[in-house]
């Protein structure tokens, strides 16, 4: 199918604006939903300039547009831990009552759903790099559950609706990404540290800066979405990131160095149930989808950085 219809929640999101552009390139029709919780307008307005496109405000825990569509990508969630801290419960009805209302609309549409999960599944992660089959060690009553166990939770429902009903159905566990059209106040580490860096602010690192991380551009997480989407990998979650692993304060001097700050690191208390080490096995992405990312971060971070610099 060439011209495939195309829904995408979290559609005014920083990964979902630029899946929307990604799928409207390739002469797609597109809608993009979002209740602008944590996206932003302006990535929508950019949108509008092709002529495939429609845009739809709304709330996947409310109802979903009696829309025809192919195949649906569910990007509806706050992703930062600032944005779902300060929005807990919606949070949690989005990947819950949300994706059961996206589960039951795909099965009345007849449509393929990628469900955008998370490597947050993984908690703070006992088994190094994280494998699909490793089932994680999250706290459940913490103020990341909301998050964490919410998404396990919309994994537990995509499983049951492919197991019940046949729907087809595709995870992908999405590992820390970066690149333009993140929010400058989103509370995400690279943002946080590339503008505090071209403020002049100090450069804030949590206990002392040893905790890893491992970032994706944007534009190969979004070239690992629509492989997924387009795979016969069946519901089998599949890690989607970037195996390389940086320490905060690596990523911070690196920064530091790209933006030629003056900023000086500052340390505080490391925050409650924030994850020590983090970092994708993608063994199962490279042998179902040919799929690595292709970015090295020193260039991603400059692209990044000249999107921060151009607001």
């Amino acid at each position: 199918m060439n011209n495939k219809r195309i829904l995408i929640t979290g559609g005014a999101g920083f990964i979902g604006s630029h899946l929307c552009q990604f799928l409207l390139e390739q002469n797609h029709i597109v809608y993009g939903l979002d209740n602008f919780i944590s996206g932003q307008r302006q990535l929508v307005d950019s949108l509008k300039s092709y002529k495939n496109f429609t845009f739809i405000e709304g709330d996947i825990t409310q109802t979903i547009p009696d829309v025809e569509v192919d195949e649906i990508y569910n990007l509806a969630c706050p992703a930062s831990p600032k944005d779902y801290q300060s929005n807990p419960i919606e949070t949690i009805k989005t990947n819950v009552v949300g994706m059961y209302n996206i589960l039951e609309f795909a099965k009345k549409k007849n449509a393929k759903v990628l469900q955008a999960s998370t490597s947050e599944v993984y908690g703070d992660p006992a088994v190094h790099p994280q494998k699909e089959d490793y089932w994680g060690r999250v706290n459940p009553i913490g103020i990341r559950s909301c998050y964490d166990e919410g998404k396990r939770s919309a994994e537990t429902l995509c499983s049951d609706f492919y197991r019940s009903f046949q729907l087809d159905i595709k995870i992908a566990r999405i590992f820390n990404t970066y690149g333009p059209h993140m929010r400058k106040d989103d509370g995400r580490v690279v943002s946080n540290f590339v503008n505090q860096a071209l403020n002049g602010e100090p450069i804030t690192l949590y206990g002392e800066g040893h905790q890893t991380r491992s970032f994706c551009f944007v534009g190969d997480m979004v070239r690992g979405l629509v492989s997924l989407m387009n795979s016969d990998s069946g519901v089998y979650p599949v890690n989607l990131g970037n195996p390389h692993e940086v320490s905060m304060k690596e990523l911070a001097l690196l920064i530091k160095k790209l933006t030629s700050s003056s900023s000086e690191i500052v340390y505080q208390e490391l925050p409650s149930d924030d994850p020590t080490r983090r970092c994708p096995d993608i063994t199962r992405a490279k042998e179902i989808l040919s799929w690595s990312p292709k970015i090295p971060l020193e260039e991603g971070l400059l692209k990044t950085i000249t999107y921060f610099k151009s607001l």
